[in-house]
């Protein structure tokens, strides 16, 4: 799977961090306003140049010369952002001329080694080279006119960026082998095992077993760090072998709550979440039964079901709770989390080993069903079963046709329904059909996409 690259975006306060940030995922999660020290916590998404994604990272103002205080604790979490970054964009204002603070921004850049692309923003109107000539005394090459507001010359920057960044290689499997377990002799399609080993990323919050977990899949007491290319850094990348089968666990460090997050370094250990998590086959989401399933749970396995990849969850220190408290915990879990309901739940114990063997083969079944191959025969058979069963509601006077239907893509499986009046399916009814899709091609443990695809009248541009 290919690997994205962390763009992160750095300056002093007021500089246009956020609107460039808006600009280049395309979307308005930070809140831009012409006051400095509005972005105090960190900002994530993907942005895109051409078919190939990337990471990019919004950060608070940095003032590495305070030493105290919210503005000092995020210098540091802009310096942990920094040392987890592939190359920096840092940000200046092009109206107000190089300011005493960019001085020591671009030293501790300097100092850190990471590639480094200079931005003079808000010089919208402003054209020649004499508003950028003096930012060359910052010491980091050429500075690039942009205006994060209106667009120009960002597209230049990001590509001269994205061109410093040391790829590793590619590591798309070439031909897979086919699991041994799930041969066609019962009418199921074949699944397939990839090459190099099943990638699985253990997620979760902090202290909820993690390492216990994977100490207990290695049978070692300890966890072995393996430098593999195409890790994000810090992250544990450990090849190992189970009853016959390779694997490689992603290990990454917990995420905290958001209130909590803050005041941590580790909170830019959520950027290595998304990337273990976007780089793996299987996630395996660890929830701690002794403790309540809190928002951050939810919103890793909302991740996790956003990006496509299969999931199984297994609740930890199952062991340590009593009749009463383990039927409450499933109540909660059903409560919180009934979004994946189509994954695999196990109740372990990372410490005994309780219930991991039977978490594997439920990774290797979700894999499976992640990868299988629906033949649009049988898709359409199904389909046409479910109407028969229960038709779309009438809405507008219209009741939808669905005709038939065919596989779009895996891992997760995309079935694309073909017919006509498609946009008046109700949501109620899509859950319906994603229900029986999942029953006939036994789709437990991955997210299952529906598209339509509304069928082209002929005669609709004639008189």
């Amino acid at each position: 799977m290919a690997y994205k690259p962390v763009v992160v975006l750095v300056g002093r306060p007021n500089v246009g961090k956020s609107t460039l940030f808006n600009r280049l995922t395309r979307s308005r999660d930070a809140l831009v306003a012409d006051f400095p020290g509005l972005t105090r916590d960190r900002h994530y998404g993907e942005g895109r140049v051409g078919p190939y994604p990337y990471l990019v990272v919004d950060t608070g103002g940095f003032e590495p010369v305070i030493k105290e205080g919210i503005v000092a604790e995020m210098a540091r979490q802009t310096v942990q952002a920094i040392a987890e970054s592939d190359v920096v964009i840092f940000l200046v204002d092009g109206r107000h001329g190089v300011a005493p603070q960019d001085h020591h921004i671009a030293q501790q850049l300097r100092r850190t080694g990471r590639p480094c692309i200079l931005a003079v923003n808000k010089l919208e109107g402003l054209t020649g080279e004499g508003r950028t000539a003096e930012f060359y005394e910052l010491g980091l090459g050429e500075p690039h006119a942009i205006s994060s507001a209106h667009g120009d010359g960002v597209g230049t920057v990001v590509e001269l960026a994205l061109a410093r960044v040391d790829m590793p290689p590619d590591e798309t499997e070439e031909e897979p082998e086919a699991l041994d377990d799930d041969g066609a002799a019962d009418g199921r399609p074949v699944a397939y095992y990839p090459k190099g080993g099943l990638r699985v990323a253990i997620v979760g919050r902090p202290n909820v077993g993690k390492s216990t977990l994977i100490n207990q899949l290695l049978g070692e007491e300890r966890v072995i760090a393996f430098d593999m290319p195409g890790t994000t850094r810090d992250a544990i990348d450990i090849p190992f072998e189970r009853d016959g089968k390779a694997y490689r666990l992603i290990d990454t460090a917990g995420l905290r709550r958001k209130g909590k997050v803050f005041e941590a370094i580790e909170k830019f250990s959520v950027i290595k979440t998304l990337q273990a998590i976007e780089s793996a086959h299987v996630a395996v989401l660890l929830l701690d039964a002794q403790t309540d399933i809190s928002d951050q749970d939810a919103h890793i396995a909302g991740y996790v079901a956003e990006t496509g990849r299969a999931l199984v969850v297994a609740v930890n220190k199952w062991d340590g709770l009593d009749v009463i408290a383990r039927e409450e915990v499933k109540r909660n879990i059903a409560r919180k989390l009934p979004f994946i309901g189509w994954a695999r739940f196990h109740y372990v114990s990372a410490r005994t080993g309780m219930g991991v063997d039977a978490l594997m083969r439920s990774v290797q079944a979700a894999y499976s069903a992640a990868t299988r191959k629906l033949s649009t025969p049988r898709l359409t058979r199904a389909l046409r079963a479910a109407v028969e069963k229960q038709q779309p509601a009438r809405r507008s006077g219209v009741r939808p046709k669905l005709r038939y239907a065919h596989q779009g893509g895996q891992n997760p499986p995309i079935v694309i329904v073909h017919g006509n009046s498609l946009d008046e399916v109700t949501d109620v009814y899509k859950r319906y059909l994603e229900a029986q899709f999942r029953q006939v091609f036994d789709l437990e443990g991955t997210p299952l996409r529906i598209q339509w695809k509304v069928s082209k009248n002929p005669y609709a541009d004639q008189d």
